[in-house]
């Protein structure tokens, strides 16, 4: 029908490291205070490695060399009344991370590399533990 939300959307998102460490964004958007990868939407005409690219861009000021798809990642949420608030489908991409520093702009309110085995301290988004262990994986050739 006309004005109702349509789900699922697409989004994606950029897994980046260097040194053996991942970066994550601090949301100042909703999921406000959660930390995850830099990502958002899709544009019409941009395949999603360059919306993977833009929005990384956007958020932390960074380039990465990106090496594919890392994964296909759910983020549903619904109400108090179990009525569907949020679908997305997030195509998240593995990348090495180019030259500079990241610094938050966009949607981020804070960067930080983090290491993997010391997440003790991040609230993460939903999927994000899930794809560091599989980005951790891919990286060690497993």
């Amino acid at each position: 029908m006309a004005g109702e939300q349509q789900w699922p959307k697409l989004g994606v998102s950029a897994a980046v490291w260097r040194d053996g460490r991942v970066l994550l964004v601090e949301r100042a958007k909703p999921p406000r205070g959660m930390w995850a990868f830099p990502g958002g939407h899709v544009e019409p005409g941009e395949t999603l490695q360059e919306a993977a690219a833009r929005e990384l861009m956007e958020e932390t000021g960074m380039t990465a060399t990106f090496n594919g798809l890392l994964g296909l990642y759910d983020v549903i949420r619904h109400d108090a009344s179990g009525l569907l608030t949020v679908h997305y489908v997030i195509a998240s991409y593995l990348g090495v991370a180019g030259p500079g520093e990241p610094v938050a702009m966009s949607d981020a309110a804070t960067v930080a590399w983090a290491e993997p085995d010391r997440l003790d301290g991040f609230t993460l988004a939903p999927n994000i533990a899930a794809a560091i262990a599989a980005a951790r994986k891919i990286l060690n050739g497993d």
